[in-house]
C-alpha cells in the first residue's frame, strides 16, 4: 500500500492516537507490567520507556533472566487488575502467546497478543481487553513500545454493538 494514508491502511481511530503529540504525553496509566524470562529483556526496555512517559508501572517480576513460568506472572498481573490497583497489563513473553493464554485463563481479564497497529488500539475499543501481549523474539522493542502506547491510549468504545458482545463475554465468563 505504498502511499496510503495512515488513515487508510489503520482506521482513522488509528490515525488519531499515532499522529497525536499528546499519545507520548498520555494521561497515566497504572500499569502492571510482567514476564517471564523469554521476555526480560523487552519488559525492561517498556518499564523504563513507560515511566518516562509518565505511568505508574508496577514490576511484577520476572526480575532476572532466569527461567520462570509465565503463568505465575500472568496471575500477579491480572490479580492487580481485577484489585483495581492496576488499570491495564502488560506481559512479556517469547511469544506473547503463552503470557495472552494464561491471563485469558483468569475469570475477568481479557487478553490478547497485540503485534500489530490495528489489533493494538482496536482489542481495546471493541473487546475492552485489560492486557496487552507481546512477544520478545517476534518484535522488536522499538515496535513493542509504539503498540503498548496504542494500547493504552485505546479507550473502549461507547457503541451498543461492543457493549453488548463483551456483556455476552462476560456471561461466558460466569460459566467458568
Amino acid at each position: 500500500m505504498v502511499g496510503a494514508s495512515v488513515s487508510t491502511v489503520m482506521g482513522v481511530n488509528a490515525a488519531t492516537l499515532l499522529s497525536s503529540e499528546d499519545n507520548k504525553k498520555a494521561v497515566p496509566v497504572r500499569i502492571a507490567l510482567g514476564g517471564d524470562h523469554a521476555g526480560f529483556e523487552l519488559k525492561n526496555y517498556m518499564k523504563s520507556e513507560l515511566e518516562r512517559d509518565g505511568h505508574i508501572v508496577t514490576d511484577f517480576g520476572s526480575y532476572t533472566p532466569d527461567p520462570v513460568d509465565f503463568p505465575d506472572i500472568a496471575k500477579k498481573i491480572c490479580a492487580a487488575i481485577l484489585s483495581g490497583e492496576a488499570d491495564r497489563g502488560i506481559m512479556c513473553c517469547g511469544s506473547g502467546v503463552g503470557a495472552s493464554i494464561a491471563c485469558n485463563k483468569v475469570k475477568g481479564i481479557r487478553a490478547s497478543v497485540c503485534h500489530d497497529i490495528f489489533t493494538a488500539h482496536q482489542c481495546v475499543e471493541h473487546d475492552d481487553v485489560q492486557v496487552a501481549a507481546f512477544g520478545n523474539q517476534i518484535i522488536g522493542k522499538t515496535a513493542a513500545i509504539e503498540l503498548a502506547r496504542l494500547f493504552l491510549a485505546a479507550k473502549f468504545s461507547t457503541s451498543e454493538e461492543f457493549r453488548r458482545r463483551v456483556a455476552k463475554l462476560d456471561e461466558m465468563d460466569s460459566s467458568k
